[in-house]
């Protein structure tokens, strides 16, 4: 049996040092979880080894400090993490930081490791300093006696209302592992929804970019050449081949002054669209797309209906599941419907009227939650309608990438047809005129 020594905190946030044995390290840390401490330090010594005298003073705090974790100056909720809420100085989690934190949180919790030693693990081995940081954090949190869901609450850029409530409802009913493995399905599956949006639009993103590109670099390369051998020649050109040289000169002389123009329009255009009243302009302009419309409206409703299903399942009252499922369906007109809704609903009266009232909401949607609600199982008939709803924006992907793929290869053929029969046109009426 060897010997450790181990400094750890308690519950109650208080510094305690000992002396235990174990067979090894991993024992030695089951020992102290089941105490209730949360390890800080562990060192191995030799039995029979004598503890050297603590130092006093100003040496003994001296050593304290070096003895904490990195990043660590105090106990409870004073971390050595000092940003303001809303600063753009705080870390944040990624969405594949917050998928992997609450998998291995879950599991952690599963197997019987209680809250402060799980997040405790997690610090140990995280490798990237935000996750770290926020991690650390949250275990000086739980650790000084905070529960798990105000913990997160001071982390609002990582760990949105939805997350807290739910991680809430689960403390309340003490299913927080079942809780968090609902919590990794559903960013699961609304990340794979955002992946084939963004999937579809690579293709039609790329044919763009190269043909435009191609039709840049003709205009202001290959162009010239021909427009000063038709000089040589002389001639009366056609109206196309005019067309095109006038454009080729113009991108020639002024294309400086059209990359500045087309930067500050740029900008301008997404200071516009970061408005109240830009961003419902965009988001009702793409509900009105005929293919682009499909999808938004699939993405939302599947959105919508997990999300409000996901709470309820988890004992959220309605009002406040409402509140939350408007901030995340994405699009600010299925919002306002939404929100419309929710002044309208009291807790325990039926939602799906209100929302059929609203004209949003697809009929069909609203009669299945009327069913689910008769039926006294509203969590099973969202669950049924967010499936539903992801079947539905699959196929409408497929038919937007079926319908965009060919408009857009006829767009660039005919931009770059174009300019090859302009040069055509010009080379015929040049060689006619010499042969007579």
């Amino acid at each position: 049996m060897a010997q450790f020594r181990y400094i750890a905190k308690s519950r109650s946030g208080e510094r305690v040092e000992g002396v235990l044995e174990a067979p090894d390290r991993r024992t030695l840390l089951a020992k102290l979880s089941r105490q209730g401490l949360v390890p800080i330090s562990v060192t191995e010594g030799r039995g029979g080894e004598p503890q050297p005298e603590k130092p006093k003073g100003r040496a003994r705090r001296k050593a304290e400090r070096q003895a904490e974790p990195t990043r660590e100056r105090s106990a409870g909720r004073k971390s050595w993490f000092r940003f303001e809420r809303g600063s753009r100085s705080r870390p944040r989690m990624k969405m594949g930081e917050i998928l992997l934190f609450t998998s291995e949180l879950s599991d952690l919790l599963a197997s019987g490791m209680t809250l402060g030693s799980a997040l405790h693990a997690l610090a140990q081995r995280a490798t990237e300093r935000s996750y770290g940081a926020i991690v650390s954090n949250l275990r000086d949190e739980i650790v000084s006696g905070a529960s798990l869901s105000a913990a997160l609450n001071g982390w609002p850029e990582t760990f949105p209302a939805l997350y807290v409530s739910m991680v809430r409802a689960g403390e309340a009913s003490g299913q927080l592992p079942a809780v968090l493995e609902r919590l990794v399905r559903h960013y699961e599956r609304a990340q794979a929804a955002r992946e084939k949006v963004s999937m579809a639009l690579v293709y039609p993103l790329i044919v763009t970019v190269v043909g435009v590109g191609a039709m840049i670099f003709m205009m202001i390369f290959v162009v010239p050449r021909f427009s000063a051998m038709f000089e040589e020649l002389g001639g009366t050109l056609p109206l196309p081949t005019q067309i095109l040289i006038g454009i080729s000169k113009g991108l020639v002389r002024y294309g400086w002054a059209l990359l500045i123009g087309l930067f500050f329009l740029v900008l301008a255009v997404r200071r516009a669209l970061k408005t109240p009243a830009g961003i419902e302009w965009k988001d009702r302009f793409l509900l009105r797309l005929p293919a682009m419309g499909r999808i938004v409206r699939a993405n939302a409703f599947a959105n919508f209906a997990h999300t409000l299903g996901t709470l309820l399942a988890n004992g959220v009252q309605v009002l406040q599941a409402l509140s939350i499922v408007e901030h995340t369906v994405g699009n600010s007109i299925i919002a306002g419907a939404v929100r419309s809704a929710r002044d309208r609903v009291t807790d325990g009266s039926t939602i799906s009227r209100p929302l059929a009232q609203g004209g949003v909401f697809p009929r069909l949607l609203t009669d299945m939650l009327s069913v689910g609600e008769e039926a006294g199982d509203m969590a099973g008939a969202l669950e049924h309608i967010g499936r539903r709803y992801d079947n539905e924006l699959d196929r409408a992907v497929k038919l937007f990438t079926t319908i965009l793929e060919p408009v857009m290869m006829v767009l660039i053929a005919v931009g770059v047809g174009f300019m090859a029969i302009s040069m055509l046109m010009a080379v015929f009426e040049l060689t006619s005129g010499l042969n007579a």
